[in-house]
């Protein structure tokens, strides 16, 4: 029933990008942004050289890791078979769009599959993924739906023991996007209070090994080949000024000036934040859970960064359900980034004003911050945790709490 549930919302969040799949999204329009339909997909398939038969890094420059360099080039092909010789760039960029939203659909699944086997016994919890109204308006935006699945692999193995494997999806997952790295510190997080240390210690080292031997298979070939535009992801997001959903973007709009070079205080900002996570994990009266230190890691990230488009709420969807599995704060958390999705699209149509802008950003960090106090709550008070009881059937749990 769940994934018969996650194929009816993926299907909805394709239909809702019909008004701008008619026209292949020719162009940044009003309608667009009003119709709240964007993709970045078919864009980048026409303005990064994908529509010309250009390789991404080597003849053109792709500002994305190389596993998603090679599912964007695997799609070109597949929608240039598909389509006619004659047809042109656009209506080529709208098959891409399909051809990406069938792989996106196949992520998806795997992500709300791999949700809700990770908890035993708690099969249901995947409804919260895959019900979820941040799927249904965030999932076709761009390619973050496979780091997605292969960090939720990685979770799910490590639940079941399997460090090698944990690392293989982890690795993967980095060449896709790089949140899914800072999983290796939660990790090491969760053995050092592990009371099987010795075993997991074994575990970690298996999943560390394996990350950097996969990513490593993924990455050096293109490196080798085109070093220059391998760089370009790395490069562009150094020199990246604040952007779209990042606080400091909203300061900035709003006329508060920011310090120069901002880098310096994303990082210091970010180092506080998982300094916290750490002290935070190593004094908790019983040991936390892998998804509550992941999901705090990865909530102090996009807290703090340069950028938080609105598809990386997904980052934090599969995270959420398994850390605090609890319909009201997830939808709450959820209704805030309902409130930026509409806001930023808005904003770009001149339909809002900066402060108006800035007042949804606000939201979103507050209905996060929701989120994270709870999550926080049940580390310092395991009583509280609904999951403890399934992950340990031996915690100690006062029923009254659990239901909190």
């Amino acid at each position: 029933m769940t994934l018969a549930v996650a194929c009816a919302v993926f299907a909805l969040s394709v239909i809702a990008d019909a008004p701008c799949r008619e026209n292949s999204w020719a162009d940044r329009d009003h309608e667009m942004w009003t119709s709240l339909c964007y993709s970045d997909i078919s864009f980048l398939y026409r303005e990064r050289g994908f529509s010309q038969g250009s390789l991404p890094y080597a003849d053109t420059r792709l500002e994305y890791p190389v596993l998603l360099g090679a599912i964007m080039q695997g799609s070109a092909y597949a929608a240039q078979a598909t389509t006619p010789q004659d047809a042109g760039p656009v209506a080529e960029s709208g098959r891409f769009y399909d051809v990406t939203a069938v792989v996106l659909g196949i992520a998806a699944l795997i992500t709300v599959f791999a949700t809700s086997r990770t908890i035993r016994r708690r099969p249901w919890d995947g409804l919260l993924m895959a019900a979820s109204p941040v799927l249904l308006l965030s999932a076709t935006i761009n390619w973050d739906l496979v780091a997605v699945a292969a960090t939720s692999l990685a979770i799910l193995a490590w639940t079941r023991r399997r460090g090698a494997l944990t690392g293989v999806f982890l690795g993967l997952g980095t060449a896709a996007k790089l949140y899914p790295v800072l999983l290796l510190g939660v990790l090491l997080l969760v053995v050092v209070r592990s009371p099987r240390r010795r075993q997991d210690a074994g575990q970690f080292a298996a999943a560390v090994g394996a990350a950097i031997i996969t990513w490593a298979a993924v990455n050096l070939p293109v490196y080798l080949w085109a070093p220059d535009g391998w760089k370009a992801f790395f490069t562009f997001n150094t020199e990246r000024a604040a952007d779209f959903g990042s606080i400091w973007f909203a300061l900035d709009l709003n006329d508060v000036s920011l310090p120069d070079p901002i880098n310096l205080v994303v990082v210091a900002a970010a180092v506080v934040l998982l300094l916290a996570i750490v002290v935070l994990a190593l004094t908790a009266p019983e040991p936390p859970r892998l998804a509550q230190l992941a999901f705090l890691a990865v909530a102090a990230f996009l807290l703090v960064s340069k950028v938080w488009s609105p598809q990386y709420a997904l980052w934090l969807l599969p995270l959420a359900v398994l850390a605090r599995p609890r319909w009201r704060d997830v939808l709450i958390w959820q209704l805030a980034e309902v409130v930026y999705f509409v806001a930023v699209w808005w904003y770009l149509a001149g339909e809002l004003t900066p402060a108006q802008y800035g007042a949804a950003v606000a939201i979103r960090v507050i209905g996060l911050l929701w989120l994270v106090a709870f999550v926080v709550r049940d580390i310092v008070r395991p009583a509280y945790d609904p999951v403890r009881p399934y992950a340990d059937p031996l915690a100690p749990v006062r029923p009254n709490l659990a239901r909190t």
